[in-house]
């Protein structure tokens, strides 16, 4: 398999340079010839001598950078003053702040937002805790909680390094469903310590989500912390990924005319992720589909040393199916991939029922080359986002977030997950419906309200909707 590249990065080098030594043009020729790409220039002073400028350069990655920088400090007559990257600048000082609704610019106002005037607001959540919903921060923040533990395609990376992609969350949650998020990151890997400090600053929130929590210690924190909190807790690299899945499958099951009950399918990688995929397929109709791990197809006649693998194995493989991914994958309609780079290959694609759909979202790189994988499939995705049809949990948990935090929801349950996953495929209208085109952009303005609208209509339905889905609660009203 051919390794796909990273994806590049912009950066900044100020130098100084001599005019009577070195023309710009004989620097531009340098960063030419080790394949730099100059995009943007920027004179921040100059004289008949000499000149500071701003070069902005794309490159490959830091390695290559670094190389373009020795070509250009090897130059006579230029100094390098400084080196940005563009993404290193844009997390100065973090990503997020606290910014309030409501300036105080007065005595008067700094009397009502504090003391004395809160006090009467303390005293009615005092006597109605259900109030805090109306006159706190509670109705519409989420804390984004990890433990740094498997981070993207890092792995254990620890809290403070984690923090970077957990404001970056923060930052999603509002920018696409205006709720508000705050980065958790603990300093601890036990899962008793997790759960009793998430439970201990619930108060404060109005739903959970984990996030980038390893495998198997993800799904005992999820499931105590659901049982014992009465607010929504998700564990976005399970349920997210499974649903966004699941929305990209109805699409691609309409090109290919197959129906979800009929088609088998096989899940490379049993980890939370493919678990809760596996799940998410079951609730939604499918009835054969073959988890593949380490040990190889998993069966019921084994009983594996991690539970979860002996628990997926007794809701899944129907035919007790035995053998390595090339045995099982034979006749597979659909491949879906949470695993890593270079596991599925031509020669499997080839064994596959007719026009086969597959999944292939390791990420950075996926289980298949995208190139080698086209000629042999119907509908490919990725978790990519330079490749069509990015399996990308963006879609679902601002939206399932936003609904869940609007009805007041206890929990989010299946009911409220099947309902995303079919709002998300139904932005995609049947007339863009193609092989490239099975799920909306992330940037598409429709997603956020039309998950909004379902996960509220199931979550009434479901029974966990703690609020009146059509009357806005008047705070000021039942507060005297």
């Amino acid at each position: 398999m051919s390794q796909l590249s990273n994806a590049s990065m912009n950066i900044i080098i100020r130098l100084h340079f001599q005019k009577n030594i070195i023309t710009f043009s004989e620097i531009a020729k340098v960063i030419g010839e080790t394949g730099g790409d100059v995009i943007g220039i920027d004179v921040i002073s100059t004289s008949k001598v000499q000149t500071v400028r701003d070069i902005t350069i794309t490159v490959k990655n830091q390695q290559h950078g670094q190389s373009v920088m020795d070509a250009i400090q090897n130059l006579q007559g230029v100094k390098v003053i400084s080196v940005s990257d563009r993404t290193f600048l844009l997390h100065l000082g973090g990503k997020i702040e606290v910014t309030p609704k409501n300036p105080i610019k007065n005595r008067d106002d700094l009397s009502r937002v504090y003391t004395p005037g809160v006090a009467q607001v303390c005293r009615a959540i005092a006597d109605e805790p259900l109030k805090a919903h109306s006159l706190t921060i509670k109705r519409n923040t989420v804390a984004v909680v990890s433990d740094g533990t498997a981070v993207l395609g890092l792995g254990d990376i620890g809290p403070l390094a984690a923090m970077p992609v957990m404001e970056g969350k923060a930052m999603l949650f509002k920018q696409m469903a205006g709720v508000d998020a705050f980065p958790i990151c603990l300093d601890t890997k036990d899962p008793d310590e997790i759960v009793s400090i998430v439970k201990s600053i619930a108060p404060a929130f109005g739903g959970i989500n984990l996030e980038d929590i390893s495998s198997p210690r993800c799904f005992e924190i999820e499931a105590r912390l659901k049982q014992e909190l009465d607010i929504p807790v998700f564990h976005d690299d399970q349920h997210g990924t499974a649903v966004v899945l699941l929305a990209g499958l109805y699409n691609a099951l309409k090109l290919t005319g197959k129906k979800i009950e009929s088609i088998k399918v096989v899940l490379n990688g049993v980890g939370a992720a493919g678990t809760a995929c596996a799940k998410m397929l079951i609730a939604a109709g499918v009835q054969h589909i073959i988890g593949v791990d380490r040990a190889g197809a998993l069966h019921r006649d084994e009983v594996y040393d991690h539970q979860n693998w002996t628990d997926f194995a007794n809701m899944t493989n129907p035919y007790n199916e035995k053998g390595a991914l090339g045995d099982v994958i034979k006749g597979a309609d659909v491949f879906i991939g949470v695993s890593a780079p270079g596991v599925l290959t031509e020669s499997h694609l080839k064994t596959m029922a007719n026009d086969p759909i597959v999944f292939a979202l390791a990420n950075p790189v996926p289980e298949i080359d995208p190139d080698l994988a086209e000629p042999f499939v119907r509908v490919l995705a990725t978790g990519r986002s330079d490749y069509p049809n990015q399996i990308n949990n963006v879609l679902c948990f601002p939206g399932i977030f936003r609904g869940a935090l609007d009805c007041r929801a206890s929990e989010i349950n299946e009911e409220m997950k099947l309902a995303t996953a079919k709002a998300i495929a139904s932005v995609v209208s049947d007339e863009e419906l193609s092989e490239t085109y099975i799920v909306p952009s992330v940037f598409n303005q429709k997603v956020v309200e039309k998950v909004r609208e379902a996960v509220v209509e199931a979550a009434y339905k479901s029974g966990v909707a703690r609020k009146d889905l059509f009357k806005e609660e008047n705070a000021l009203a039942t507060t005297y």
